[in-house]
Formats: C-alpha cells, structure tokens, sequence
C-alpha cells in the first residue's frame, strides 16, 4: 500500500445535517432512472449480476469524505458491502497513488452510485488536500489558518468538515453563532462607534463579537471602544505588525485578504493569532480520484 502520514481526524458532523445533500445529488443524476444501464445491462440476469469496484487515489493527497460514499452507494442499494482499505482513514495523508475502498454487490447499483460517489469524494479530498499544504507552510508558527462562510451553497457543513480534516480551523458555521461586523455593517448603522457600542450592549454572554478594521486608526479605535477581537482585513504585513506590537496578545488578532501560499508564512510571523482564508474552500480543485470495476467470477451452475 502507498505510504501513508498519520491521520487527524475531526468528528463527521452529525448525518442530518448531511445526509439530505446525498439524497439531492443522487435524484439529481439519477432522475427517473440509469439510463445507459438500463440498455447495457438489458437483462434480469445482467442487471443481477454481481462485481466489485475500486475506488483509489491517483495522485498524493489528504482523504476525506469516506463515511459519504458509503452514504452515497447505501441509498443506492444497502446490500451492497463496502470494505475501507488497511491502514485509510478520514485524514490520512498519502504519499502515492492507492487504493482507497472497494465496493462489492450488484453492477447496476456500483454504476449508478459511480460518479455521485466521486463527486463528493473528489471535492472533500482536494479541500482536506489544499488545506493541509497551507497549514505545513505555517506549521512551526503559533498561528491557525481558519475558514470562512465563502462556501458551496448546501455544502458548508462538509466543507468546513474537510478543511477540519486538513487541520485548520472552523470559524463561525453561519449567521448565527457569533458576531462579525464587517464594513457593510458599520456603514449600516451609521459608523464604527455606534456598530461597536450596539453590539456590546446587545449581544448575547458568550457570543464572541468580531470587528472588521480597514486600518491602523480603525483597530486602535475599536479597542478603545472595548472590543476584544478584530479581523484585520486587506492590510500589509507591516501595518498588522504594527497593530500586533500594540495590541496582542490582549486583543485576538485575525488576517485576512489577498493572503495565498506565496505570502501566508509572511502574514503568520507579524504576530496574528489567526489567518482567515476563503480559498481554502471557493478555490480548490478536486482531487484525482477514480472508480475502476472488477469483474466477479460466475457462481458455478448446479445440474441435476
């Protein structure tokens, strides 16, 4: 087997919060029915008969999204026996190409579930993949590369899973467990101060209450005004250093905006707690994954 880089595994968010996205996509593809393996397989016998398939990583990467294939291919036909390989897991970090899983029962329900299967499995990898590399260049710094509410409508739960998986962190999950005023936010409520000042008096214990700042004036500001945790949002390097000499490690500092893995190390040394990225989810290419079948020899016939 391909050499393999010890796992992190987060806990896979709960299946209700999931489990309608694998219904969708699979009445997506699949419609009133498979067509092409409806007339392929144009006999009872042929849409019986029974095979096996690998799944299998065709380049490097971080695995993620196991436990939804098998959703996917469970849907489809719950008869069907679905075997992780040795030594994979949620987390996994492979060095090579390799076999992944391998699913066993019926040809017709395999091709079905095929490319529902993949799509997830490719998408999660290669976010899980993208994350893992960012988070190595900062890896030996005290700082966390976090995520972002820029995700695929209906995936968020999964995609902040497998950036969970590649070992960044979560930020907020939505709107409404915690608070970011951001530009627009301040604009809408007249200013800086009366934003700042309504969310203090308002919020609920315990929520944490972010501020964007677009400047030096603007941090010093909002932490005169009591807030404790800014976004430091398209800043230079050197102007968040400056923030961070006055202000950290008192106030949680965050860094955001035009940051990639040319200069994310740069922004990780001035000093800030946490990076912020939406490319580690709206800019991933989905990893190489593939499923290739394996025909199953007949069961022999018995005669009288």
């Amino acid at each position: 087997m391909a050499q393999a880089h010890a796992a992190h595994s987060p806990a896979l968010p709960p299946r209700e919060r999931w489990c309608p996205l694998v219904e969708m996509a699979l009445a997506e593809d699949v419609g009133p029915g498979d067509l092409t393996t409806s007339v392929v397989l144009d006999t009872e016998h042929e849409r019986q008969r029974h095979g096996q398939a690998r799944i299998e990583a065709r380049s490097p990467m971080v695995v993620c999204g196991l436990p939804i294939v098998e959703e996917v291919f469970r849907q489809i036909d719950p008869d069907l026996e679905i075997r992780i390989e040795p030594g994979i897991e949620e987390g996994v970090q492979l060095a090579e190409p390799s076999p992944l899983l391998r699913v066993r029962g019926r040809f017709q329900s395999i091709l079905i579930g095929e490319r529902t299967a993949l799509n997830f499995l490719g998408r999660l990898c290669g976010i899980a993949t993208q994350t893992r590399q960012l988070v190595d260049l900062v890896a030996d710094l005290s700082t966390d590369l976090v995520d972002t509410r820029k995700t695929t409508p209906g995936w968020r739960c999964l995609e902040k899973y497998a950036v969970a998986v590649g070992g960044a962190v979560n930020h907020r999950i939505g709107l409404y467990d915690a608070v970011l005023i951001k530009d627009n936010h301040i604009a809408a409520a007249g200013g800086l101060d009366a934003a700042i000042e309504r969310a203090l008096a308002k919020t609920p214990s315990g929520v944490p209450i972010q501020v964007e700042v677009e400047s030096e004036a603007m941090a010093d500001r909002a932490v005169a005004l009591g807030c404790d945790f800014l976004l430091l949002d398209n800043l230079s390097p050197e102007a968040i250093r400056k923030i961070a000499d006055r202000h950290a490690p008192g106030i949680l500092l965050e860094a955001s905006g035009g940051i990639g893995p040319e200069n994310v190390r740069v922004y990780a040394e001035t000093g800030v707690a946490r990076i912020s990225m939406g490319a580690l989810t709206h800019s991933v290419h989905c990893a190489d994954v593939a499923l290739e079948m394996d025909l199953l020899p007949e069961s022999p016939k018995v005669t009288s």
